[in-house]
């Protein structure tokens, strides 16, 4: 398997697409770097921060040179768009991971717990549902992380500030779910710092270690605040077309 996927690398490929493949270790190291001086003015160890590469829309000769830097966790936001690169890419590369930072449907619960280890928008009780049943049939057990909505967004998926709380007990109580985490996406607008610092303190008092937040343009300011996976795109695999 991993001879096709680097015959695939070596294809002929539109100039542009060569440039930005050749720009990705730069960009990955530029990541590092900002990471762990976010780390030393937080006074936080390096390894309490997992790097999320956001691979969505990016194809596997794409990926294959970040995989090769050294990145080995990666973030997609649809099943089926995961489906048609990972299982190969995965094959080739044991112990890669790759997260679910997307929304999840219901119906595709049975595919999401079979190829993601981590999936960070869990946001409603017909999910929770079906990952419960999900996770009676089959051996694996993704990490789990509620999303929260904490600009209350009504055209954005996650649970509101002030139900976090119960939905939490109700994943663990109702669901018999373990529940690793919370994630945020902050408004677009706003001032990201305060969201961060509301889905710290609901973490904190729920007793959840993970918080999944912080993107390419705000990653310091959510490691400053607590972040334990930051999930970064643009910064690594340049701007999607």
């Amino acid at each position: 398997m991993k001879q096709s996927i680097d015959f695939e690398l070596a294809a002929p490929m539109a100039s542009e697409n060569a440039s930005l493949t050749e720009h990705l270790p730069t960009g990955l190291a530029a990541v590092e770097e900002a990471i762990a001086r976010a780390c030393k003015e937080a006074r936080r160890d390096r390894a309490t921060v997992t790097l999320v590469a956001v691979s969505k829309t990016f194809d596997a000769p794409a990926i294959l040179p970040v995989i090769k830097a050294g990145q080995g966790v990666f973030g997609e936001n649809r099943v089926q768009e995961a489906k048609s690169k990972w299982p190969g890419l995965m094959s080739a590369y044991p112990g890669l991971s790759v997260h679910l930072i997307g929304p999840l449907q219901s119906n595709k619960a049975k595919e999401a717990v079979a190829l993601f280890d981590a999936i960070h928008s869990v946001d409603r009780p017909s999910l929770c549902e079906a990952l419960a049943r999900e996770f009676r049939s089959q051996s694996r057990r993704p990490q789990l992380f509620v999303q929260l909505n904490t600009g209350e967004e009504p055209q954005k998926a996650g649970i509101a500030p002030t139900e976090a709380d119960g939905f939490i007990a109700s994943c663990r109580e109702k669901y018999g779910l373990e529940i690793s985490g919370l994630m945020c996406i902050p408004p677009v607008n706003d001032a990201p710092a305060p969201h961060f610092a509301l889905t710290a303190k609901i973490a904190a008092r729920n007793g959840l270690a993970n918080i999944s937040m912080g993107m390419s343009a705000d990653f310091a300011i959510a490691i400053a605040m607590g972040a334990t996976h930051i999930r970064v795109g643009s910064a690594i695999f340049g701007h999607r077309g």
